[in-house]
């Protein structure tokens, strides 16, 4: 198994570039069945989602938007416990389809806290698609309507995940050992 350094901790290889592309592609081909027709907003979250976001997006068939915002909760290896807002919306949301694109749920503290707020801009329906869940961390039951891959409650990075700024360049996602 390969394994990498990230400042100064050690990873082990564990999804591979293969696999993510096979869970994205079935994510896409699920969300282009269910709002064929339809003009959904897709709401990715920063950091972590962007590269998930891209992929997903370039598979998307039905007339669709992409938004970004900016939430923060992790320092290091572990969530601070505090939610951040650094980017804000700039899209109206009223009577609209709305998917938010996660890297990961693990704790459900991020959205447990957005959510109330994109609630309150009255969308027509608001839907969770997440590349990673991680069941053992949540504390605040989120529901992922359209789920990649479930883990053990271990750290990761790759993919767009990072520990403190590095490793979101990598094509696979690695486990810290």
């Amino acid at each position: 198994m390969s394994t990498i350094r990230v400042h100064d901790k050690e990873f082990v290889a564990y999804i591979t570039s293969a696999e993510i592309a096979e869970q994205v592609a079935r994510i896409a081909i699920e969300i282009n069945r269910n709002y064929k027709g339809k003009n959904p907003v897709f709401i990715a979250i920063l950091n972590g989602a962007f590269i998930f976001a891209a992929d997903l997006f370039k598979q998307i068939n039905v007339e669709a938007e992409i938004s970004f915002i900016k939430l923060a909760s992790y320092k290091g290896v572990k969530s601070t416990g505090k939610v951040i807002t650094a980017i804000g919306l700039d899209v109206d949301l009223h009577g609209r389809d709305v998917i938010i694109l996660e890297d990961i749920v693990d704790t459900g503290k991020t959205l447990f806290q957005f959510l109330p707020q994109l609630e309150h801009t009255n969308p027509a329906s608001l839907k969770i698609a997440s590349l990673l869940f991680k069941p053992e961390s949540m504390i605040h039951l989120i529901k992922i309507d359209y789920l990649g891959f479930t883990i053990p409650n271990k750290f990761v990075v790759g993919y767009g995940l990072d520990y403190d700024g590095l490793g979101r360049n990598l094509k696979e996602i690695y486990q810290l050992i």
